[in-house]
């Protein structure tokens, strides 16, 4: 029975279009089961990398705060804070006088730096939502993919029993049972494509919201001198 029927028997039966259908599900599953590893690893890396946010404002001065946030370059609180410090002291040069004259002298510090650091932000947000358009294709995708072969399946299944001049159960059960297995595998390459687009938005959403936190302290201290005191202090 199980030479006669399954997904083996799909694929030696089936013509191009069902083999081009089953190989194009197949890569878009690979493709979304990438997406969703590597995209998860990286998203715990920067929540583990966020966390260190306090441990840098308890430090006795910038230069150790820097020293406290691991991860190096790939470490977004270290990108924030370096380029805060590179915006203060290039529109505040070190010794407190005014340079030449440049095109961002109409801004005021408190402007630029919330410029340069939302640049930032936006340049990793970016980075986080990188591949996520993959998975939502995917997701919305894949049935109907799926649901093509189907009915494609069931249109040659019925030719064949119509030219055989059969219509008995165990000769349609068989065909039309093999041709609804390719809705069944859309739908397979989609929900894990669709459950891992959600998680992967509400994960990034938590690391951009403390980032957006530190970025906004980092502000108050740029330009007043201090971190401003709250609760989260």
């Amino acid at each position: 029975m199980s030479s006669q029927f399954g997904l083996m028997n799909i694929w030696s039966q089936g013509d191009w279009v069902i083999k081009s259908v089953a190989m194009l599900l197949l890569l878009m599953s690979m493709a979304s089961w990438m997406v969703i590893i590597i995209k998860t690893l990286d998203m715990f890396k920067y929540k583990r990398m966020v966390q260190g946010s306090e441990g840098f404002w308890h430090s006795t001065d910038f230069s150790n705060g820097i020293a406290q946030l691991s991860g190096g370059s790939e470490n977004p609180l270290r990108r924030l804070a370096l380029e805060g410090q590179e915006a203060t002291t290039h529109i505040i040069p070190a010794d407190g006088r005014p340079g030449k004259a440049q095109l961002h002298d109409s801004l005021d510090i408190s402007d630029w730096v919330t410029r340069c650091l939302r640049n930032t932000l936006d340049e990793f947000s970016a980075k986080q939502q990188s591949g996520l358009a993959i998975l939502a294709s995917v997701g919305s995708t894949a049935p109907f993919v799926g649901l093509f072969g189907t009915v494609w399946g069931i249109y040659h299944a019925l030719l064949s029993i119509g030219m055989a001049g059969q219509a008995t159960i165990d000769k349609v059960a068989g065909p039309i049972g093999e041709s609804l297995i390719m809705t069944a595998l859309g739908l397979a390459v989609a929900i894990p494509a669709v459950l891992g687009y959600n998680a992967l938005v509400r994960g990034n959403k938590g690391v951009m919201m403390k980032l957006n936190r530190f970025a906004h302290d980092l502000h108050a201290y740029f330009v007043t001198g201090a971190r401003v005191k709250n609760a989260r202090s």
